[in-house]
């Protein structure tokens, strides 16, 4: 099993932590993003079929 040499400092800790945290947000923008996108219907990577419920 693999196993750390030596203790992790706290300052390299939060910046792998802050870097994690960071991707999360990108993807969380990215989806809200697109949503929103299809929502309104200004999409222009998918291609939705509209449904006229008359």
């Amino acid at each position: 099993m693999a196993v750390p040499k030596k203790r992790t400092s706290t300052s390299k800790k939060r910046i792998r932590k802050n870097v994690w945290k960071k991707k999360g947000y990108w993807a969380s923008l990215k989806a809200f993003s697109l949503a929103k996108s299809l929502s309104t219907g200004n999409s222009k990577s998918f291609f939705v079929r509209q449904i006229n419920l008359e």
